[in-house]
Formats: structure tokens, C-alpha cells, sequence
């Protein structure tokens, strides 16, 4: 499992003042390569499919907790799950799917 908490900046809003799907959409994809990476796997792999849910929005200035856990990883694919809530109440902002091909690459 892997843990970051950030403060939504004024970089990230949308034009409504919320925090921008594709920060999330990033900040998923990247926290997910970190789990691969500290499972001890050997790779952080390559995007197969990122999917997301967006349940709330999150305000320029509010901090944010996002969490990773390893849901599954195989000789050649593994899948993450990757959940962003607001740090003061718990409240589900969005909710990532990403899964990844882990083989390794060959050595030609």
C-alpha cells in the first residue's frame, strides 16, 4: 500500500474552482506505478487501462489523502486500485482502477 496526502493547488483547479479530473487521472496513474514498484515486482509496468470514478469534488486549498493497494499482480498483468478522500472528513472524492503489464522487456 502506498500513502500521499497533497493540498489542492490554484495549478490544478478546473474553471468551476474544483480540482481538475486529469490532476486525478495523473496523480492515479502515478501513485499506482509507486505500488508496483514497492511490492517489491521489479517494475513499475505499462498502462493497460486507467479507470476512474469521480463521487465529489475537491476545493482549491483542501487537503487530500491518496491511497494505493495492489489488487492483484500475475506473470504479466497486475491491477491497483487508487482511492482520493478529503482528509478532514474521510469522503470519497474518486476512486482509480489501473491496470498494467508487468512482463519484463526483452534484452535485444
Amino acid at each position: 500500500m502506498v500513502t500521499a496526502r497533497t493540498r489542492v493547488v490554484v495549478f490544478w483547479q478546473s474553471p468551476a474552482g474544483y480540482l481538475l479530473s486529469g490532476v486525478t487521472a495523473t496523480l492515479a496513474d502515478q501513485l499506482g506505478s509507486g505500488v508496483f514498484l514497492s511490492s517489491g515486482i521489479g517494475t513499475s509496468g505499462v498502462s493497460l487501462e486507467l479507470n476512474l470514478s469521480y463521487v465529489d469534488v475537491a476545493s482549491i486549498g483542501e487537503e487530500i489523502e491518496v491511497e494505493g493497494k495492489l489488487l492483484r499482480a500475475g506473470k504479466s498483468v497486475g491491477v491497483v486500485s487508487v482511492d482520493f478522500r478529503k482528509k478532514k472528513t474521510g469522503k470519497l472524492i474518486a476512486q482509480a482502477r489501473h491496470t498494467k503489464y508487468l512482463a519484463v522487456s526483452s534484452k535485444l
